[in-house]
Formats: C-alpha cells, structure tokens, sequence
C-alpha cells in the first residue's frame, strides 16, 4: 500500500465541493489542521469524518506540541511547553520522566479519539536561548536532557497508540532567524552540530516514526537547506543514523524554502532530496501546483507513509472515564474536567 506524497490543508470547519475534490487526487495523501479548522469536538469529529470519506487512507495531522503550538484548546488539555518541565526533572528526574511520559500519552490520546493520526511532535531542538521560534518549544539548552525528556513524551505518544515526528532536523535551536520569515544560516561546522544539535536525533533515532528537517543552510555542510540535501537527508539521515522511517518536508511556503524556487521546484527538490511527503500549508494556489505538477510526473505515492497513521484509538467518553486522563488533565488544566 502507498500514500500520496502530499500534504495540504482547508480554509474552513468544513469541506468545500472543490476540498473534496481536491481530497481525492491521488497524490494527495495528508492534510495538516489549524486553528481555523476547530471549533469544537463535535465539529472536529465530523470534519475529520468528511475528509476521511473523501480519502480513507488520508494522513490526519496537527502541530499540538503543547505551549505556544497547540491548535485546539477548548475541550482539550491544555499541554505546557516542553521547556516548562525541566526545573523538576532536575530535582526529581525518575518523577517528571513519569509526568513527562503522562502529558505524551494523553496530548496524543485526545488526537486520536477525535480521529486524527499524529501530532508533529516531539520538538528535538536543543534551545541555545538564540531562536525565538524555538525558544521553551524544546525541552533543554543541554542534548542530554532533550533525549531522556523527548524520550519519554515518545513513549507516552507510543503507549497510546501515536506515531512520533521529531523535528527539526539536524536542529534549529542555534539559529537566530525563524525560517518561517528568512533563510537561516548556520555557519558553525560539521563537528559542532554533531556534538550538540545532532545528539537528540542520532540518541533518539530507534523510537522515531518520521523526522521532519529544517529550513536551514548549515554553511559548512551544503549550500542547500536541510529539506532540499541530500547529504543531510540520505547520507547523515538515512546512512549516519539508520533512520528509516518517514522524513517529512518542513512547509514548503515558508521563507526558508524560498530558494528552491517555484512551487513545484520546491516539492521536487524534496523529494529528490530523500522527504516521503511534502507540505503546502496555507498557500491553496500553490499547492494546486504541486499537485498538478506531480499528477503530471505521475508521481509515485510512499511505501513508508501508512505507518504515520493511527495504530489505535478510544472514544472520547472512555478516555474521559479513564483515571489516568481524569488525574492528568485535573493537573495541567482544571476547566478541561468541566467540559
């Protein structure tokens, strides 16, 4: 079985007649959620339930890494920033690797029982303090601690049935820009990404699902951004560290992706780089480009991407009845146990 390579998004709270359309394209087997797109559980439900009518094997994503990311809030838990459990790790590790390992299970426990896949999570930037667009995002300045942290939010996402995405890939956390506005650059070489930045990915390896890059150009490496190397993604990636699963494009509208040129030239360069799927995230011209584009190349779908896909789900009321939610969600946001 395969997947489209491409993953884009809706306007609304529900499916338009050319969403639909759009939806059944073959080469379109993804769709990432927003804000725009909730309202409330019900709605959420249905919508997911629309677009699973117009493509059953479809990829269902949302960024809910929790802090600043998290796209739906009311009726659901609020998740604190990763960086936000540091402090008591320090103090009581065994203890706040337990927590850690709770808000894991039920950040994707709630996901999944309003029907979507994975949450692009977990953040494997270490946060030098020089990246605002990072920032309390990741979970230490200090790699070690990002991989016994991101760890066991993983397991958490893993015992409840999701499949994890750690990004940004080599790492963004030593970057002043955030690519979303400009082409970050990374002038530092080889061996110091290696010896820090690199450590949670190359550590954490073994329990990843799918692996997102960043839009940087790391200066002494490649003249490319990460998501259009090569080098990056199948020489270090795939041959360094032995990942094998899926390698998602960073949104190929973002400013960091710019040079790459067109649309088209943008999903071309990432797919030949080694990425299994591309995203077009609010750009709804451009992403009928790259799926245009693609048709035209007939443009093969990914042998890896189904295993993105829920591995299992509860209703919402079991989840609701279960203590462990009970206890967690009394903990991180009490208004969650009155909705």
């Amino acid at each position: 079985m395969t997947v489209g390579v491409v993953m884009l998004d809706v306007a609304g709270l529900a499916l338009t007649p050319y969403d639909k359309a759009l939806l059944k394209n073959p080469q379109v087997g993804g769709l990432i959620l927003f804000s725009r797109n909730y309202r409330d559980r019900e709605q959420l439900m249905a919508l997911v339930t629309s677009i699973r009518a117009c493509s059953p094997d479809i990829v269902i994503a949302v960024d809910h890494e929790g802090g600043r990311v998290q796209r739906f809030r009311d009726g659901f838990t609020r998740i604190p920033a990763m960086q936000s459990f540091l402090p008591a790790y320090r103090t009581a590790p065994a203890a706040t690797l337990a927590r850690v390992r709770d808000v894991g299970w039920l950040m994707a426990s709630e996901l999944l029982a309003c029907g979507i896949d994975i949450s692009f999570a977990p953040v494997l930037d270490v946060d030098d303090h020089h990246c605002q667009v990072i920032a309390d995002r990741a979970f230490s300045p200090d790699p070690s601690e990002v991989v016994v942290l991101a760890g066991a939010f993983m397991d958490g996402m893993h015992e409840a049935g999701m499949a994890t995405t750690g990004k940004h890939f080599p790492g963004h956390g030593s970057v002043t820009g955030d690519s979303h506005l400009v082409q970050p650059i990374d002038d530092r070489p080889l061996a110091q990404v290696t010896a820090h930045d690199l450590i949670p990915f190359a550590r954490l390896a073994p329990k990843l699902d799918a692996v997102m890059p960043a839009h940087i150009v790391f200066s002494q490496v490649d003249d490319q951004p990460v998501g259009f190397s090569a080098h990056w993604l199948k020489t270090v990636l795939r041959g360094q560290l032995n990942f094998n699963g899926v390698i998602f494009s960073d949104d190929l509208s973002m400013a960091g992706a710019e040079s790459a040129g067109s649309y088209a030239a943008r999903a071309d360069a990432a797919l030949k780089a080694g990425c299994d799927m591309v995203l077009v995230c609010n750009q709804r011209e451009a992403a009928q480009e790259v799926v245009q584009h693609l048709s035209e190349l007939a443009q093969p779908g990914s042998e890896r991407l189904p295993a993105m896909r829920a591995r299992k789900r509860c209703h919402w009321q079991d989840l609701h009845d279960n203590p462990r939610w009970q206890r967690m969600a009394a903990e991180l946001s009490p208004e969650t146990m009155e909705g």
